[in-house]
């Protein structure tokens, strides 16, 4: 494994810097203030993407994408992390799940979100059924041609800004070892089919303007040729693509937490108590060795697991550790950050409140870090036969 980056991979790194700086922070604190991203603030956002040649950066240039690597995607996403998650949306990286499409499905949703011409959400989550997937509720049955589906999806992230939504959905039951299990098939449902309907989502305490939504569906009709990927494989292409959100959650938990250890170095060599600077203390100083010390380790187990992905190496256990200790490392950072700055770290006026809260979903989505710590145990004792 190479530590270090390559001249392209450095000049990605300051690139996306830049843009987050400048396209990102100066909207933050009104987004923030507001709740809600204007659709031409969004718009333009992912305009000048498209010009500087970032937009899918994700996916493969055979289909318009830049074509990175699993590691240097990452680190954009690590870079984007540091910007507010309402905002860097539309800097657009489509779903990786959408690789799946076939045929004219290409043509009428992968090359579109790759162009940016649609924006997809993807739709797990049911009020029952969070870690447990296979527990869905939301069930598709056949008629004909077509699926006709109905049930609930919730905490749905940015489908209120989608054009179509990628929806799993029990198709029907099969026999396991560990008893009775729903088949789960994935559907490709464009907004504003009959019977679909997205609703406003819950107020959330984190990530302030990127919205999670409500999705009804009530005798919503979706023909055959929607299906992505096989009938009741679904839960192959969930676990097959999943990774990837793991690996952004992880990168991103670094960013923010870089950019909060930032502002708190500085300050504490800067801020006087008692006639010298608080980070001559050790009870400040012994705190920014932590923090750093926990930034580059999340930074390297998460480099590392793109690493492995990209070295075609099964990376399962490699990625849930990314995941659980970024985020968990992040909770501790913007906690210590605001302890740092006293008082002054609870206030409006500085951005640590905002990233101590958005802290908190990050040990929540895309598989809680019990869910991480199961994937971990598992990948260790299965092969002792425990």
């Amino acid at each position: 494994m190479d530590f270090g980056l390559s001249e392209e991979q450095e000049m990605i790194v300051n690139t996306v810097r830049a843009f987050v700086e400048t396209e990102i922070y100066p909207h933050e604190n009104e987004i923030e203030r507001s709740g809600i991203v204007p659709p031409e603030l969004g718009r333009e956002i992912q305009r000048k993407c498209i010009e500087l040649g970032f937009y899918a950066c994700n996916f493969p240039e055979e289909f318009g994408g830049a074509g990175l690597d699993h590691l240097t995607f990452t680190l954009v996403e690590r870079e984007l992390g540091r910007g507010s998650l309402g905002l860097t949306v539309f800097f657009g990286r489509p779903s990786g799940i959408l690789m799946a499409c076939e045929g004219e499905q290409r043509e009428r949703y992968l090359l579109p979100a790759v162009r940016g011409e649609k924006i997809d959400a993807l739709a797990i989550t049911e009020p029952d059924a969070g870690s447990d997937m296979r527990g869905m509720k939301c069930a598709a049955r056949r008629d004909g041609g077509d699926f006709v589906l109905n049930g609930t999806k919730h905490f749905i992230s940015h489908a209120d800004v989608a054009d179509f939504v990628i929806v799993f959905a029990a198709t029907g039951e099969e026999e396991t070892p560990k008893g009775i299990k729903k088949k789960i098939t994935a559907f490709l449902v464009d907004r504003g089919t009959p019977g679909f309907e997205i609703l406003k989502g819950y107020d959330s305490v984190s990530h302030r303007g990127y919205h999670n939504s409500t999705l009804s569906f009530e005798d919503c009709r979706i023909p055959e040729a929607q299906v992505l990927g096989e009938v009741h494989r679904g839960f192959d292409i969930a676990n097959q693509w999943l990774y990837g959100t793991r690996l952004t959650v992880a990168a991103t938990c670094v960013g923010r937490a870089r950019r909060v250890f930032e502002m708190a170095l500085p300050y504490a060599a800067e801020r006087k108590q008692f006639g010298k600077p608080i980070g001559a203390n050790q009870g400040v100083s012994f705190k920014l060795a932590d923090m750093i010390t926990e930034i580059d380790a999340a930074d390297w187990l998460t480099l590392a697991a793109a690493w492995q992905v990209d070295a075609g190496r099964p990376a399962d256990r490699q990625i849930a550790s990314a995941k659980l200790y970024a985020s968990e490392m992040l909770a501790r950072v913007t906690d210590e950050a605001i302890q740092i700055y006293g008082g002054m770290g609870l206030m409006d006026d500085l951005p640590l409140a905002r990233f101590w809260r958005d802290a908190r979903v990050e040990r929540i989505w895309d598989g809680t870090s019990e869910i991480q710590r199961h994937i971990i145990s598992r990948d260790l004792l299965r092969p002792l036969g425990a």
